[in-house]
């Protein structure tokens, strides 16, 4: 299996122990750092770049999308999810945890444990 994960720093301990895990298991893990991405969004084909060169053949994507760069991480996710590679986390999924009124309001729904007068406190 090919499996891409976007990460800013290849030298964290987790994300080479990541690394490590995969290859263990027989699959090629690559660190794809986020802000060197980009994307093709005008053609029918939807494509991704990475240091000039085309990401094809992606099975998954694992993102580790730091909180600096939410915003353009979840775009390259986007990206990956509409050209059929399945994300561990996707990118709505991530927006929503980002996004903590958006949080506390959906948690309010459907757990119905927080009270209105707590978000007064």
């Amino acid at each position: 299996m090919k499996i891409g994960m976007l990460a800013r720093n290849p030298e964290l301990y987790s994300h080479k122990r990541l690394v490590e895990a995969a290859e263990e298991r027989g699959h090629q893990l690559d660190i794809i750092n986020t802000l060197r991405c980009y994307m093709n969004i005008a053609s029918r084909r939807q494509e991704i770049y990475y240091n000039g060169e085309k990401l094809e053949g992606y099975d998954a994507i694992i993102p580790r999308i730091g909180a600096s760069v939410t915003f353009y991480g979840m775009a390259v996710l986007r990206q990956f999810e509409m050209m059929g590679v399945y994300p561990v986390n996707e990118s709505v999924a991530i927006g929503r945890s980002r996004d903590k009124l958006r949080s506390m309001q959906l948690l309010a729904r459907e757990r119905h444990w927080l009270a209105s007068d707590d978000l007064c406190t």
